[in-house]
């Protein structure tokens, strides 16, 4: 309890402001919060044991909740935040130590930014490496190929949640280790 160093950012101020509140409210001492871009992360290689990269997304996976995220969608946005999610899964992994692991989450079902993300790491960096998700919920298989184009085999290691099959939003979710 309260050993190392958690260190949480965002780039939205209302954001920020929340966790602090509930990072006070569970009594998290051993912690910095910083308000700036992710990407702005990327000049720190090799410093972090673990990253949690929740990646701004479309949202599609929270329709159920927010009957706006249709009304917003579009291609062109998911092509848009698929490009920022490369940046950002990039910028985590060069900020990853060797032997750390890195997990990618997103609020959206789109397979360009989720599996397409993680499978575009996966072809930059050879020692980028996905490990399986044991959990005891409801779960789906990951997309393997999308309109196609075949995304690598690890990808199958990936977890997608629907949100009828839990009574929750949906998620996409990758964890991603470092090899040494």
């Amino acid at each position: 309890e309260n050993q190392g160093l958690l260190v949480s950012n965002d780039n939205s101020y209302p954001r920020i402001k929340a966790l602090s509140m509930n990072m006070q409210r569970c009594g998290v001492a051993n912690s910095i919060i910083t308000l700036t871009e992710a990407r702005n992360y990327a000049y720190m290689k090799n410093f972090f044991d673990k990253i949690l990269l929740d990646a701004p997304c479309s949202g599609t996976g929270t329709i159920n909740k927010s009957v706006d995220t249709v009304k917003m969608w579009n291609p062109a946005m998911v092509i848009r935040l698929s490009k920022i999610q490369k940046q950002l899964i990039s910028c985590a992994f060069e900020a990853l130590k060797p032997g750390g692991t890195l997990v990618y989450s997103t609020c959206t079902l789109e397979p360009d930014e989720d599996e397409a993300v993680v499978d575009s790491l996966l072809s930059k960096y050879g020692n980028a490496k996905l490990s399986d998700i044991n959990i005891e919920i409801k779960k789906s298989s990951a997309v393997l190929e999308f309109e196609g184009h075949p995304f690598s085999p690890e990808i199958k290691k990936c977890l997608r949640i629907w949100p009828q099959d839990n009574e929750t939003e949906g998620f996409f979710v990758a964890k991603i280790l470092k090899e040494k």
